[in-house]
């Protein structure tokens, strides 16, 4: 079978997928390059500043909450269309926000698209991916995060360096935006990203597993025989996963409370709390906050944010962050199968074999 696999095109469809993860990581780590700025412009109190790092949080609770109910709903693929929106509003208003108000509520609007992405588009890939590749396919969407962590960072260090040095716009308001309120274009050029994600979102198919629940399974076939080029293991496919399906189109709460897949939650939800005390996002939106009290000017600390690595501050704040990271492996040490290979159907077996 690996042979009669057209990777071209899962490959393609994987990257569209994941540059929702470039989005992601643009839209989470641009903040960092623009605090100083903001909090100066809105004499903002520790407090207040605290609000504008932290709301697009909010917006991305709202989000997952929300995004396995659209997927549900309207597929995988309209779905990220809705995230691609969110991103471009978000981008456009924080550029064009007349007051610290207007601002946040953007940023919250962002963190929604945020929320939305995190889980659609690695589920999409993911609902696609040949069991054999699933993971290589799925960490490209993680890839693409850290991508968007280095744009962010060179596109705040390039622009901060453009409006320094002395140049200026005949345009009043892109003058604005780029040279004397910089902040502005640092937030705003996630737009271009996100207007190409948009369009491109167009030239990939929904994903086969959610047309099949819903009935359509002509179409589901179709996309699977592009993928495998055999309709053969097309039809094995479809069969496969009807196999495990119910007759119902809608997804229920009362099935997170099935033993195994309760267990896998509770076991999910862990290592993702988890992961947050890793320390990670303190360097991820106070990176240049920390190497400008260590003595950098603002366009240096945007430099080393680029190069982070050692930063070299309470060393028990990070022994805290590095002691976590314990029960994290434990847990996936001795909880968490092995799944190389395994396609979603065998998987979902596992977690309810004891029913």
């Amino acid at each position: 079978m690996k042979s009669t696999i057209n990777f071209s095109y899962l490959i393609f469809l994987s990257v569209v997928a994941a540059l929702g993860g470039f989005l992601f990581g643009y839209d989470t780590a641009v903040i960092s390059g623009t605090i100083a700025q903001v909090t100066q412009l809105f004499q903002l109190d520790a407090l207040q500043q605290g609000w504008y790092v932290g709301c697009a949080l909010v917006g991305s609770i709202v989000g997952v909450l929300f995004a396995g109910i659209l997927s549900d709903k309207l597929g995988r693929k309209l779905t990220m269309v809705i995230s691609a929106v969110l991103f471009s509003t978000s981008a456009l208003g924080c550029a064009l926000s007349a007051d610290f108000a207007q601002l946040v509520v953007y940023r919250i609007i962002g963190g929604v698209g945020i929320g939305v992405v995190s889980i659609v588009s690695p589920l999409y890939i993911s609902e696609l991916a040949v069991a054999q590749y699933r993971g290589r396919l799925v960490s490209l969407y993680q890839l693409a995060v850290t991508v968007g962590f280095l744009g962010a960072y060179l596109v705040n260090y390039q622009l901060l360096a453009w409006a320094e040095s002395g140049t200026q716009l005949s345009v009043d308001w892109l003058n604005k935006i780029f040279i004397t309120e910089v902040w502005r274009g640092m937030l705003g050029m996630e737009t271009l990203p996100a207007i190409l994600f948009f369009i491109i979102i167009f030239f990939i198919p929904e994903s086969p597993r959610w047309l099949i629940v819903r009935g359509k399974e002509l179409k589901a076939v179709n996309i699977l025989e592009k993928i495998y080029n055999s309709i053969t293991e097309a039809k094995s496919q479809l069969n496969e996963t009807k196999s495990v399906l119910t007759s119902e189109t809608k997804s229920e709460w009362s099935l997170l409370m099935k033993p195994g897949i309760f267990k896998a939650v509770i076991i999910g939800v862990c290592i993702a709390i988890l992961g947050q005390f890793m320390g990670v996002n303190a360097v991820l939106y106070y990176g240049p906050s920390i190497f400008e009290n260590a003595g950098l000017s603002g366009g240096d600390s945007l430099f080393y944010q680029v190069l982070v690595g050692l930063v070299n501050t309470s060393a028990g704040t990070f022994f805290l962050f590095a002691l976590m990271c314990v029960p994290y492996m434990l847990i996936v040490w001795k909880l968490v199968p092995e799944t190389t290979g395994k396609s979603l159907e065998e998987i979902e077996r596992y977690w309810t074999r004891s029913e």
